[in-house]
């Protein structure tokens, strides 16, 4: 599976493990075959003495591996042999279920079959079925697996959180049971950071930050840590001192390795700073100050850095300068906050509309580059191949995924929030599978999940130029009409559909931004 290039907590947004590269995803599963047939002889019999083990099943589907058609011949016979053990069928699903094949399912289903108690095999099903798109059924599985084994904290976690796009009184009410009923386990953990970090409310964030914080020990909860990392991006907007404070202790408890927390301090430091000069019609002096921070590659405080510092130089009376510093961060990482500020300062200015459009469009069009065009990728859900030209005076939104990126499946439905609200505009929305050995999977998962997504296959080693997505999943382009790339490398989240939607919305009205 693949990088979703977040912080590492967020990689674990559907449940999903989470690879680096294709190549990670390739040795998922990948084992050093055996090929001595009394090496094989001997793990056969380790199988056929402990049906109902399953090491012993792992080690002789990692000797034979998955690509053997021996494999399936020999657990029909066992399963014929042991009709009553539901791990014969679990231990071959359980091999299909690391390399994320479509042949876990019926495998699967046999063990359920056998067992309705058998708590991983119904997990498998649930993350299984998530790839085929069939999510009312894949929520069922989740159900079955949870009910199975209430002491279970991963299940009751994962159950909990179904409800968070669904029911959030209910979701809201059921993590909280999870975070008191599990108050040794990560998964309590977890329950709080998902409920901070999905809450709408900056307010209702910060509840479960404080809560998080208070009930595990960042120390000793990996889920707390991170969470603690993300409060303190919330703080230096809200509270810088509090930011300050939480800093500094977590560096006492900072493991030797990492050692980001003083880093930290001195920014929450400077941050503090600098309002509080901006507070007394400091501008320069808060500009300096600022000037000093260096930000962390993935730190999500990078937009709210340069309104800072845009602020700091229209107290200092240079507004123009604010102006146009907004206009060449806008053209990199846009959002609706910059516009909205670009739209005061140009105010300030005695700029028009007009003219804001102009100066918005004159940093886009410096920046913008020819897509490199692609051809040849085979359409699934009709005859043909697909290339960038077919889109020739469409706006396209392209993205790489496939069904098994679970950050790619927790991204979609808010891209189809957006998108439907271009229907029947010249806007075209596609996603490039990027693992083909997943193909079985995506006609079924594009029916069942109702996505409007054209769904493309990828070429294996085409030159992709600027919509390289670097063996990497999701990854997003958005290509205006003339077939130039505007912006690349965003995310879109319950927090930012404005966003994208500001984005696809110059696009297609580049004269009426």
């Amino acid at each position: 599976m693949i990088l979703n290039r977040l912080n590492a907590a967020a990689m674990l947004l559907t449940g999903m493990l989470f690879f680096n590269s294709i190549e990670g995803f390739a040795q998922h599963g990948k084992n050093e075959v055996v090929t001595d047939k009394a090496q094989l002889a001997k793990l056969k019999a380790a199988v056929e003495a402990s049906p109902d083990s399953l090491s012993v099943h792992t080690a002789y589907t990692k000797a034979i591996g998955t690509e053997n058609p021996e494999l399936e011949k020999q657990y029909a016979i066992w399963m014929k042999k042991h009709p009553k053990s539901a791990m014969v069928p679990y231990g071959i699903a359980k091999a299909y279920l690391n390399e994320e094949s479509p042949k876990a399912k019926p495998y699967l289903l046999k063990a359920v079959e056998i067992d309705p108690k058998f708590t991983e095999a119904w997990g498998g099903l649930w993350s299984d079925g998530e790839r085929w798109g069939d999510f009312k059924l894949s929520a069922s599985y989740l159900a079955k697996a949870a009910a199975s084994d209430p002491s279970n904290p991963t299940y009751a976690f994962y159950y909990a959180s179904s409800f968070s796009k669904t029911d959030e009184v209910k979701w809201t009410k059921m993590s909280l049971e999870v975070a008191k009923r599990f108050p040794d386990h990560e998964r309590g953990a977890q329950a709080l950071y998902w409920l901070a970090v999905r809450s709408k409310k900056t307010v209702d964030k910060m509840k479960y930050f404080e809560l998080l914080h208070h009930s595990y020990a960042p120390g000793k909860f990996n889920w707390s840590a991170s969470g603690m990392s993300s409060y303190y991006n919330i703080l230096l907007s809200e509270n810088p001192q509090k930011a300050v404070a939480l800093a500094q202790e977590m560096q006492k408890t900072e493991k030797e390795e990492r050692k980001q927390w003083p880093g930290m301090v001195l920014q929450a430091q400077t941050i503090a700073k600098a309002k509080t000069l901006m507070d007394q019609k400091k501008g320069a002096e808060a500009l300096t100050e600022l000037k000093l921070l260096k930000l962390s590659k993935y730190s999500s405080f990078k937009t709210e850095l340069e309104l800072l510092k845009a602020q700091a130089n229209d107290v200092a009376g240079n507004t123009r300068g604010a102006y146009d510093s907004l206009i060449v961060v806008f053209a990199k990482s846009p959002s609706t906050a910059l516009r909205t500020a670009i739209a005061s300062y140009g105010n300030k200015l005695s700029k028009s509309t007009a003219q804001t459009d102009a100066d918005i469009w004159a940093g886009l069009n410096a920046n913008a580059q020819v897509a490199t065009a692609f051809n040849g990728l085979k359409r699934y859900l009709s005859p043909g191949e697909a290339s960038l030209a077919d889109y020739k005076g469409k706006v396209v939104l392209l993205t790489y995924w496939f069904p098994g990126c679970g950050p790619c499946r927790g991204e979609f439905p808010h891209f189809e929030n957006v998108v439907q609200k271009f229907k029947g505009k010249d806007l075209e929305y596609l996603g490039i599978n990027i693992v083909s050995k997943q193909n079985d999977y995506v006609v079924p998962f594009m029916k069942g999940s109702g996505y409007s997504f054209t769904p493309l296959e990828d070429v294996e080693g085409r030159a992709k130029g600027n919509l390289d997505n670097r063996n990497a999943a999701p990854m997003n382009f958005l290509i205006d009409k003339e077939g130039r790339l505007i912006f690349s490398n965003f995310r879109t989240d319950g927090d930012n559909e404005d966003d994208l939607e500001l984005m696809i919305n110059l696009l297609l009205n580049p004269k009426q931004a």
